[in-house]
């Protein structure tokens, strides 16, 4: 029997994100530009080959218009950052924003974050995995729409290396509260709140919810297994 394509198989969990976008010709022509110079394909990815050397290896979740994947991007030039994200406006933006700023080090995926971390990330082979101001789906039936749930933080874990860390910032109080509670009952984590990565800039989402006079919280979650 033929194996299904990531795309054709019954999905294993809710979807944490809405694919609604507008196409337009600059985003066409950016993705066929850059796509074939940055893009991460499916399948078992081979990070040697990808990037050519053996430096860390960071996952972004839901880069948006990848501000926050630049900036961390051009301050770790020894590390690598692969940028995941449905959005093609987004990624198409954030790849031209990449190349005009000469960043080498930044790769880009389109898709679903979760089938990418099953699909193409080895075990331990992660030095962090960042989710910066993901949807909180705010009403109680959306709650499973959440990326941090106990299937998704065991996926996670899984692929970091022991001691890696799952960074996430978020200006929702109930999302805040919902992830603090997923990590405690998890229980493969070493949490800590507070500390603001200095490399991050604070354009779009946080600069929106500090307008409006939301507090932002940050998640350090190192991985605790051996």
């Amino acid at each position: 029997m033929a194996q299904l394509s990531p795309q054709e198989r019954p999905r294993t969990t809710v979807r944490s994100f809405t694919p609604r976008w507008r196409d337009s010709a600059l985003t066409r022509e950016r993705m066929a530009e850059f796509m074939p110079v940055r893009g991460v394909p499916d399948g078992p990815l081979d990070a040697i080959d990808l990037t050519g050397r053996d430096a860390p290896l960071v996952l972004e979740i839901g880069c948006g218009h990848g501000a926050a994947a630049i900036a961390y991007a051009l301050a770790h030039p020894d590390h690598d950052l692969i940028a995941v994200d449905v959005h093609v406006p987004g990624l198409a933006r954030m790849m031209a924003a990449a190349d005009t700023a000469g960043v080498g080090n930044l790769w880009v995926h389109q898709g679903d974050a979760i089938e990418f971390i099953e699909d193409s990330i080895a075990p331990s082979s992660l030095s962090a995995v960042h989710l910066f101001f993901p949807d909180p789906w705010p009403k109680k039936r959306h709650e499973k729409r959440r990326f941090v749930q106990q299937r998704t933080l065991s996926l996670v874990r899984d692929r970091l290396v022991p001691g890696g860390t799952l960074r996430i910032a978020t200006d929702h109080a109930q999302y805040a509260q919902w992830a603090l509670d997923q990590l405690a009952e998890h229980g493969g984590f070493e949490v800590t709140t507070g500390e603001r990565p200095p490399w991050r800039p604070t354009d779009g989402f946080e600069d929106k919810g500090r307008r409006a006079g939301r507090d932002i919280t940050e998640i350090a979650a190192l991985s605790t297994k051996a």
